[in-house]
């Protein structure tokens, strides 16, 4: 595959976040991207659609999500790195494919902009059939996101397994100062469907039922297929390292954990408790999937109490807990905060509510 090369961003620009998640997606290498519109994913779609024809990709402004899901298999099955996306309710659309582009083994990055943070158990657990996991990373802001677009595709390339980013409104709008990396060329990998071995009898096949070609005379079973890709998840699962931002946890009595863009309003809060004098820490997890349960575990041995902020009912909860395993109480701090819209610019979001939070678990 050949890719046309655009002018490197040598000096740090002003982006809004989505600007910015379509500048690092082409850095990266996407090539196809496919999407339908819908708040807040629309302006990375509308900023693809003018980008990427740039540099010789392709952007579809697709029918609906089913249709967006569809081509983006297509187009990752003939080894063009490539990407899609929507908000939440967009995704459940795409459940089924993205269960049967994963038992096939295909690379892709999956954009979720949610809609405040009610889709942690849609990216962490997905909706679709089988036995499957996807990746899934979570940043707190623009230039985070660079980084993390970045590695979704080596990610994705590396595990031939879909890697979810999950963003959200704030993401999407809040600009500010970034710097695009460099080009990547990524080369088509040997197992693409390019045309090349067609009438060969070496035809490639992909299929969420396997690689084994079918005939009337040939026994085929499927077992094997779901066997392999459990191992290939299970090989991905031990190598990838769990990531996680952890501050002032070494001497802390209460350690406070929240993901992506609230995490910023959580830290902020978290160091002006310190600087009171409360012994308070502060995680949060980048990899949502594999979630960094081991650090949450060591981090909270010995502390008084643990303290989860999320802007939805209590989704990564379930998460802190499993890893906390009864080394302190774990106290729910968040709940589900829109505004008239439903996007999720929470209004309780606000460093002194939450400081006003993390006091009172304090104070049980």
């Amino acid at each position: 595959m050949t890719l046309r090369m655009a002018p490197q961003a040598k000096d740090p620009q002003l982006l809004q976040g989505s600007e910015a998640i379509a500048d690092a997606m082409i850095a990266a290498g996407c090539r196809f991207f496919s999407g339908y519109p819908m708040t807040p994913f629309t302006e990375v779609l509308e900023v693809m659609a003018r980008k990427l024809p740039e540099v010789g990709g392709v952007c579809m402004n697709a029918e609906s999500e089913l249709e967006a899901i569809g081509m983006a298999w297509g187009a990752a099955a003939t080894g063009t790195p490539s990407a899609t996306g929507s908000t939440g309710q967009g995704l459940s659309l795409m459940q089924e494919s993205l269960s049967e582009i994963t038992l096939a083994r295909l690379p892709l990055v999956v954009l979720n902009m949610g809609r405040a943070q009610g889709d942690y158990y849609q990216a962490t657990r997905g909706g679709g059939h089988g036995d499957y996991r996807h990746l899934v990373l979570s940043p707190a802001d623009a230039a985070e996101a660079i980084d993390l677009i970045g590695l979704a595709f080596d990610l994705t390339e590396r595990w031939r397994n879909p890697v979810v980013v999950l963003g959200d409104y704030y993401l999407a709008h809040t600009a500010r100062s970034v710097t695009i990396p460099a080009m990547k060329t990524r080369e088509t990998p040997e197992w693409a469907l390019d045309g090349s071995s067609g009438g060969t009898r070496h035809a490639k096949l992909i299929s969420p039922l396997g690689t084994a070609k079918q005939r009337d005379d040939v026994g085929y079973d499927i077992a094997v297929h779901y066997a392999d890709c459990v191992a290939a998840t299970n090989e991905m699962i031990a190598n990838v390292e769990p990531l996680a931002e952890v501050e002032s946890t070494d001497d802390a009595e209460i350690i406070v954990l929240a993901f992506g863009t609230p995490g910023a309003y959580v830290r902020a809060a978290v160091r002006q408790l310190r600087s009171d004098g409360l012994a308070v820490g502060f995680i949060r997890p980048i990899t949502l999937f594999p979630f960094p349960s081991d650090l949450v575990a060591r981090a909270t041995q010995g502390v008084k109490s643990v303290a989860v902020y999320e802007n939805n009912q209590g989704q990564m909860l379930d998460d802190v807990r499993l890893a906390v395993l009864g080394n302190a109480p774990v106290h729910f701090i968040g709940g589900l905060s829109l505004d008239s819209s439903g996007f999720g610019i929470a209004p309780d979001l606000e460093v002194s509510v939450l400081v006003d939070r993390i006091r009172e678990v304090a104070a049980r």
